[in-house]
């Protein structure tokens, strides 16, 4: 059980705290024992802890976006961006919330680069309290729904101008020892019926089982939808392509996006130490945890990927990358 955390503000800093000691103690000694323990295939991987390690940190993210290297257009190119009712531009980003270091100004980067792209549809995993707060208050243009409140969890958001929500619903994994779940988000888009889904799913070599469990979950979800409705998944999968096969790939009629548009080599790895320096690992360790999944509506209205591609390559003036992961920019044709 999760010791419960609180969460105020001191003088426009938000502050984590009340963590009793042996709580934390226990976390950073498990965290320490993942992070350092001797490599065995994909076992350096395996860092995540299932709670955040935080205690009595002060991090505010609530002054102006001044700072970053990536910020100095944004505003202009955001007022020169025109709706195109044909498109639809979706984000999936795991934003490594759970690393306070540089979290100020990684959260202004990770902003920057939505208010660059302005895409319809931003799905976000390893969201924290005071990040949701932050974005609540800078993306004002759209509707942010979370998948939990506490601790770390999930959130989608909508642009206002483009998509209209019309429910959502959160569906908690019920063995998850780490508080994942399934977010889905019903809306329509040009007059399209879509649903919405992201998640972040078991993180770990060790809990592959319990991972693969989730993703069938989804997947029945998917299928299950009305046959008018186009569903888009994505999100933070952990998954290795060996467990995909292990239950015989995906089903007919869902589809890989990165597959569909021919494996295309610059955006293979989302998660590449090779390249990402947040962790300072001394490991080099590639790997596609980042997916996006489509189950095309049979009737009315299509949305067909056009392209995808890695974004949060550049460093900012911290020295660090907006997270440890690459975010995932797709963009779709709407055909009525």
């Amino acid at each position: 059980m999760l010791w419960p955390e609180k969460l105020w503000m001191i003088s426009g800093f938000w502050c984590f705290g009340a963590i009793p000691p042996f709580f934390f103690a226990f976390a950073f000694q498990r965290a320490l024992n993942s992070y350092f323990e001797p490599p065995l295939d994909e076992q350096y991987v395996d860092r995540m802890s299932p709670v955040p390690p935080v205690t009595e940190t002060f991090v505010d993210l609530t002054d102006s976006l001044s700072g970053s290297s990536v910020t100095a257009t944004v505003k202009e190119v955001e007022r020169g961006l025109q709706e195109d009712d044909s498109t639809l531009s979706l984000i999936t980003w795991n934003i490594d919330g759970l690393d306070l270091s540089n979290l100020q100004e990684r959260a202004r980067g990770v902003c920057s680069y939505i208010a660059l792209y302005s895409p319809d549809v931003v799905f976000l995993q390893e969201v924290v309290p005071p990040y949701l707060n932050y974005l609540q208050k800078r993306a004002v243009s759209y509707t942010i729904i979370p998948g939990n409140t506490e601790a770390y969890f999930t959130a989608i958001m909508l642009k206002k101008s483009r998509v209209r929500v019309l429910k959502h619903e959160i569906t908690p994994f019920p063995t998850t020892s780490m508080m994942r779940n399934l977010l889905e988000v019903h809306a329509t888009v040009s007059g399209n019926e879509l649903c919405f889904m992201t998640s972040h799913l078991e993180s770990t070599k060790t809990h592959a089982e319990e991972r693969l469990n989730q993703l069938k979950l989804v997947l029945k979800k998917m299928s299950e939808m009305p046959a008018s409705t186009t569903v888009i998944f994505g999100g933070d999968t952990n998954l290795r392509d060996k467990e995909v096969a292990k239950l015989g790939g995906l089903p007919s009629n869902i589809l890989d996006i990165w597959e569909f548009l021919g494996k295309p080599e610059h955006c293979h790895y989302t998660w590449d130490t090779s390249q990402n320096t947040n962790l300072n690992a001394r490991y080099k360790c590639k790997l596609r945890f980042d997916r996006l999944l489509l189950r095309a509506a049979s009737t009315g209205g299509q949305i067909i990927p056009q392209s995808l591609d890695l974004i949060g390559l550049e460093k900012l003036d911290c020295g660090k990358f907006p997270s440890d992961h690459w975010g995932l920019l797709c963009n779709f044709d709407v055909v009525l």
